[in-house]
């Protein structure tokens, strides 16, 4: 099997058009700031020095992510999760680079930034984002260095919000039990409506 190497790419695939170069800013701007202050949902890219890399979602109100005035900064609230925390030492022991795609619901358009970011527990900042009845631990502060509207097809094609395309849950079993399994933990001592309520009570 051929393995490809950079200059093959060339080869494959025609330039991209200068409205797709020309479309990356270096802040966010009206209509990046609407996008996500409507957004409530933001898939999270990060790697580490050692080449240890991570993708993580991070979900809130619509809004949930503020911007600066200016339209340099965002500030994204760090809520409960498994406490890995692997994007998180992955920006603190590394350089700090952040990527980060807001989506809609019913929205086939995707905002994309990327930057650097660092982490603060300033309790003044931190009471700006309270949520749930709860303060974040932390806020990452995320300096943009590109921001931009990504093309809807990738989500035309997968059909995210097309009710047609929703699968039945029943499909698979729940997270819980497949992670049971893998493990070989046996039954789960508790239902699985009992795990998601538990969860309901941590956001």
């Amino acid at each position: 099997m051929r393995r490809l190497s950079l200059e093959d790419l060339d080869q494959l695939y025609r330039a991209p058009g200068k409205l797709v170069m020309d479309k990356v800013l270096d802040h966010v701007e009206r209509h990046g700031r609407a996008f996500i202050g409507h957004s409530p949902f933001c898939v999270v890219s990060s790697a580490g020095p050692g080449g240890t890399v991570d993708v993580s979602p991070r979900g809130g109100e619509p809004g949930f992510v503020q911007v600066s005035e200016d339209g340099k900064t965002l500030f994204l609230p760090d809520r409960p999760g498994n406490n890995r925390l692997d994007t998180l030492r992955n920006l603190l022991a590394g350089d700090g680079q952040i990527g980060l795609m807001f989506m809609i619901p019913g929205f086939d358009d995707v905002y994309r930034v990327n930057g650097r970011a660092s982490a603060t527990d300033d309790g003044p900042l931190l009471s700006c984002f309270e949520e749930f009845g709860r303060l974040p631990r932390l806020v990452l502060m995320v300096e943009v260095q590109e921001a931009f509207i990504h093309c809807p097809k990738a989500i035309m094609r997968g059909r995210l919000w097309d009710p047609e395309a929703r699968m039945e849950r029943s499909v698979l079993p729940s997270g819980a039990e497949m992670i049971s399994d893998q493990l070989n933990l046996g039954k789960l001592p508790v239902t699985n409506e009992q795990i998601i309520d538990s969860y309901r009570q941590q956001l």
